[in-house]
Parts: C-alpha cells; sequence; structure tokens
C-alpha cells in the first residue's frame, strides 16, 4: 500500500456518502485518516462513517454558507484541527440549452460551483491561521470543454477550475495549497443504471487511451497525493484523472481488435454519452 503520510491527519470529505466521495472518504480511512463524512443525505454519511475507524459523520446543504461554517466548526472541535478538504458534493441535471429551465439550471451551479466555494472558504479559513493546509476539489473533463445537455453541469465545472486557480493564488502566499481532480468516466452504479452496457463499451471506454472506465480508487489515489506532502510544491493545478480522455479528446477511438486503426480519413469521435 502506498504511504501518503496522512495517517492521523483530519480529511472532511463533502459528498461523502456515495460516488467518488464515498470512495476518497473509504480509501482515506484506510490510510489512516481520520475522516469526516458530510453529506446531505445523512444515512448516507453515517452508513459510510460507521464502516471506517476513525471516522464522523456530519449532514450538509452545501448551498448553506451558515450550516457550511457551522459543519466545519464542529469537525475541527471533534475530530481536530482540519489537514485537508475534498469538496465532492455534486449534481447533474441534463436538458437541451433551449429548453433548460431556470430551476436546473440554478439548482446545479447553486450545489456544484456555489456549493465548492463554500466549503473550500470556510476549510481555509481554518487552515489559514496555521498556515498550513491542503484542499482538493473535483471538476470533471467537462472543465476543460462543453458537453451536450449539459450546459449547467459544464458551467459549474469550468467555474470550479477557475475558483482553485483563484483561491491557490489568494492563499499560496499563507501557506493552504488548493487543487482539483477532474475525472472522466467513473465505475459507479449510478453510471451503469444510466448508460447502457454497449455505449459504455463502445464509446466511453474506446475514446479512452488505457481502454478502461476509471475506479473511484483512481480518483481517491490522486486526491490523497494532492493532500500529501508528496505535491508540497503542487497549487492552482486541475489534474486529469481520466485514462487519458483529454489528451486525445477530438480524435481518439481505440482500434478494434489486435490491428491498427485504418487510415480512411472517417471520423471516430462520436459524442460522449451523457453521465460522465
Amino acid at each position: 500500500m502506498i504511504d501518503f503520510g496522512l495517517a492521523g491527519t483530519v480529511v472532511a470529505v463533502t459528498g461523502g456518502g456515495s460516488g467518488i466521495g464515498r470512495s476518497i472518504a473509504e480509501f482515506a480511512g484506510a490510510h489512516g485518516v481520520r475522516v469526516a463524512v458530510i453529506d446531505r443525505d445523512e444515512s448516507a454519511a453515517k452508513s459510510v462513517a460507521a464502516d471506517l475507524p476513525d471516522a464522523r459523520a456530519y449532514t450538509l446543504d452545501v448551498r448553506d454558507p451558515e450550516e457550511t461554517d457551522a459543519v466545519f466548526t464542529a469537525v475541527e472541535r471533534e475530530l481536530g484541527p482540519l489537514h485537508g478538504a475534498v469538496t465532492c458534493a455534486g449534481v447533474s441535471l441534463p436538458g437541451v440549452a433551449d429548453r433548460l429551465s431556470h430551476e436546473r439550471w440554478s439548482t446545479v451551479l447553486d450545489v456544484n460551483l456555489t456549493g465548492t466555494f463554500l466549503s473550500l472558504q470556510a476549510a481555509g479559513r481554518r487552515m489559514l491561521p496555521r498556515g498550513a493546509g491542503a484542499l482538493v476539489a473535483v471538476g470533471s473533463v467537462d472543465s476543460f470543454g462543453g458537453h451536450g445537455e449539459r450546459a449547467n453541469y459544464a458551467a459549474s465545472k469550468a467555474g470550479i477550475a477557475g475558483v482553485v486557480r483563484s483561491m491557490a493564488i489568494d492563499w499560496g502566499p499563507r501557506g493552504v495549497r488548493v487543487n482539483a481532480i477532474a475525472p472522466g468516466a467513473v465505475d459507479t452504479p449510478l453510471l451503469r443504471r444510466n448508460i447502457p452496457a454497449d455505449v459504455i463499451r463502445d464509446t466511453m471506454v474506446a475514446r479512452t487511451p488505457l481502454g478502461r472506465l476509471s475506479t473511484g480508487a483512481d480518483q481517491a489515489a490522486a486526491a490523497l497525493f494532492l493532500l500529501s506532502d508528496a505535491a508540497a510544491y503542487v497549487t492552482g493545478v486541475l489534474l486529469p484523472v481520466d485514462g487519458g480522455t483529454t489528451a486525445g479528446y477530438f480524435t481518439h477511438i481505440a482500434p478494434a481488435g489486435d490491428g491498427p486503426a485504418p487510415d480512411d480519413g472517417a471520423a471516430r469521435s462520436p459524442g460522449l454519452p451523457a453521465g460522465r
């Protein structure tokens, strides 16, 4: 097992009750981290925390600044000074741009972007007086480009990139690092329920140079690296954890079989389906 040097430190994970957030919370716990599992779903947060050796569950709507501040106060009171925080809370409410309702637009921006900002801000305010700490936001490959039927989601993830870079500039001189990971398609139960198996195989996996979907552990390892002293000179970075998807975003499609792809000039870049 990789030693990230984080055993005994306190790390808060928003959205820690499911998906990538759960994977990060579980991975951190397995590496000796004292984990604050924060989620809007109280039962989900408690379920994850109960399976970790040293964790507590907290309920939070990340859109509420006062509630966010109160939860991070409770985390430090009950677990100790924060070393790090990972902001995973997010939603996706699709809609074609001309029919995307204001409610769906604002909900996604409020949760994904404002919620990320408020959580990073609350954690950072506690780290800055100590002159040390590391923050990791969860962006997306959509932080780098658009996504059909996801104008709200893509805007929120692009916004996270701007927040991370700006906070890194503000807080770097004061000892707090701020970075983000940008996951590609992650193999979760939600993805398997919403995306047909042939689309996963023929589009998502085919567009990934490493030839597979990401696991939650892939994302968690990258997040813990950015929280660790191994990344002591890394800040303001949006790290793609996507198996190479963004490296060949417009052109890559894996060849069928063992031979090279035919050089016939045909387009081989079908649009990614919703759900990444």
